[in-house]
């Protein structure tokens, strides 16, 4: 029994022995000779080797795995920060240093920073607007389509620049109806637009507002001087920031200096023919797109002033004091020399585009139906009575009377406009797009 004890003690020692050296990290495998009398170890002692060299294989992976796990978030703040911090260093340096990076400037003359303008408005023009639907659980919505405008203001305007709206829903002073569809809508006040821009010096655009009363949106704008508030015609492209000048009552001293006491027409272009300028149409180069329109040379704005609209700046003509518009339908038209307007085009283009999806939100509007004649009754209108949906073959003429087709005339001469240079094309012209 003592000699079988001391056997397996003498056999299984040196396993434990080897297994738990093998066990330690970096431990390498080893083979041991065997002694004399003992085949059983010698034989065990290969394949324990073999287990020893693929645990220290084990070993090794595991501890690669180990250092090679993802970062922490704080590690990746930490490591974030600290080359936020080396960056700031260089550029700190590179600007004691006055070595200015590659895209960067540091002291921008004026011509380089209305370049930078120019590149931001012309980014902004190529911005396609989206057009806001709803999912069509109804007909109503459907149908339903509206430009989105994110930069417009959602608050209240300045009441002091509007007025209260009195609707009159389309009649007179006798209580006669003498404007159609018209009658109801949502309470509104009137916005105080300035369409003369007398006011000199620059003015800085606090925000875009929506006008109920016209199609195109409004900028209230702040002079930089006097700090007086007004509303203008938003251009398409003007955003709150931007600065806008008129120089419709006179050229700034400050402006001829830079121009070196001379008034050079190309140098005072580039200063002037700015997107919401307002000048002379003789200041203005020729081709230019311009909107908001005088007739007169002391008179308000009056071409092109809905969403969308805008004029071309002609022809020039200073022996009889006047110049010659193209307006968007093809007519061109004399207008004085000194008559006020302004660079651009009229903001809110898409305008054109939306569709109310039903008649309630043409009534909000205070749009009332247009009812057809043959739904009238015969004393409502020639189309109505009888039965059925017929006219009774009848001439197509209006309410009063008055012929719509077969040839009717209905304009009193030729030319009657004396203002009018060339008219906008009509019939076969108009179809092969003739101006």
């Amino acid at each position: 029994m003592a000699s079988s004890l001391s056997l397996l003690s003498r056999t299984f020692r040196p396993l434990v022995g080897r297994s738990a050296v093998l066990s330690a990290p970096g431990a390498r495998a080893f083979s041991a000779t065997p002694r004399a009398g003992q085949q059983q170890e010698s034989d065990s002692a290969p394949a324990a080797a073999a287990d020893a060299a693929a645990a220290t294989e084990a070993v090794k992976h595991s501890t690669t795995k180990r250092q090679r796990t993802r970062p922490t978030a704080k590690n990746t703040a930490a490591a974030t920060a600290k080359a936020n911090a080396a960056a700031d260093n260089v550029l700190e340096e590179l600007k004691a240093l006055q070595i200015v990076p590659l895209g960067q400037q540091i002291n921008k003359t004026d011509l380089e920073k209305q370049d930078d303008a120019l590149k931001v408005r012309l980014k902004l023009a190529k911005a396609a607007v989206q057009m806001k639907t709803k999912y069509p659980s109804s007909p109503s919505l459907r149908w339903y389509r509206t430009p989105v405008y994110p930069y417009l203001h959602k608050g209240k305007p300045v009441k002091e620049l509007t007025l209260p709206r009195k609707k009159h829903s389309g009649r007179n002073n006798r209580g006669r109806i003498t404007v159609r569809h018209q009658g109801g809508g949502h309470k509104q006040r009137i916005r105080k637009v300035d369409f003369f821009r007398r006011t000199m010096g620059k003015q800085t655009v606090v925000r875009i507002e929506y006008d109920p009363g016209r199609s195109a949106h409004i900028a209230l704008v702040e002079h930089n001087k006097t700090g007086a508030l007004s509303y203008i015609l938003a251009c398409e492209g003007l955003r709150a920031g931007d600065v806008v000048e008129s120089f419709r009552s006179g050229i700034p001293q400050d402006l001829i200096d830079t121009m070196g006491g001379t008034l050079d027409t190309a140098m005072l272009s580039s200063h002037t023919a700015q997107r919401g300028n307002c000048l002379p149409l003789r200041l203005i180069p020729l081709g230019t797109i311009v909107h908001n329109i005088g007739i007169t040379a002391t008179g308000p704005g009056k071409l092109c002033r809905s969403a969308g609209t805008y004029g071309r700046l002609f022809e020039l003509h200073p022996e009889t004091n006047r110049a010659v518009i193209r307006l968007q339908s093809g007519e061109y038209r004399y207008v004085a020399l000194n008559a006020c307007a302004t660079i651009g085009i009229v903001s809110n283009p898409d305008h054109q585009h939306r569709s109310l999806g039903k008649a309630g939100r043409a009534r909000n509007l205070g749009i009332r139906p247009s009812v057809r004649g043959v739904a009238m009754n015969k004393i409502d209108h020639p189309h109505g009575g009888g039965r059925g949906k017929s006219k009774g073959n009848k001439i197509s003429m209006s309410k009063w009377g008055v012929k719509a087709k077969s040839g009717f005339k209905t304009r009193r001469g030729k030319n009657v406009n004396r203002m009018l240079v060339k008219d906008r094309p009509r019939g076969k012209d108009k179809k092969s797009g003739r101006a």
